[in-house]
């Protein structure tokens, strides 16, 4: 789901806080060592993601904030600003050139610079995450 928040309403902080689940505490961000990436340089995204990156050529940037269920991209499109909500059920992320994350039928593809090797320890972080949130409902044992 992406949203426009540029300005945030009492509705859409509810659908966020649903969909991707409560944002940490300040406590728990500091003991997990942060919970937002730097910006990233975006390179690519899906067609239908495209209405929300500039047309021009200017560079396109983009950072994630952790939830405890999920993921938020938040995109920056000249003075407008968009977020993407990803619940980890939905998250897939392929190491390419770069990174690139799926969900919902869209992509997202940060280019492989200084910006995005900067993020590798949150890129781990993320994982952990994702992966203590899937082991929640391993249903191998059954």
């Amino acid at each position: 789901m992406i949203l426009n928040s540029t300005f945030y309403n009492k509705e859409e902080k509810q659908i966020l806080k649903d969909l991707v689940g409560d944002s940490f505490s300040f406590f728990e961000s500091i003991k997990i060592g942060g919970i937002g990436s730097k910006r990233m340089i975006i390179n690519d995204v899906s067609p239908n993601l495209k209405p929300y990156i500039n047309k021009v050529a200017d560079i396109n940037y983009a950072n994630i904030e952790l939830r405890k269920k999920g993921i938020l991209i938040y995109i920056n499109k000249g003075l407008k600003n968009f977020t993407w909500a990803i619940p980890f059920f939905q998250l897939v992320i392929y190491k390419t050139n770069g990174s690139s994350i799926h969900a919902q039928g869209k992509f997202i593809n940060f280019l492989n610079n200084k910006t995005f090797k900067e993020n590798k320890k949150f890129f781990t972080k993320l994982m952990d995450l994702k992966t203590e949130y899937d082991l929640q409902y391993n249903f191998q044992n059954l």
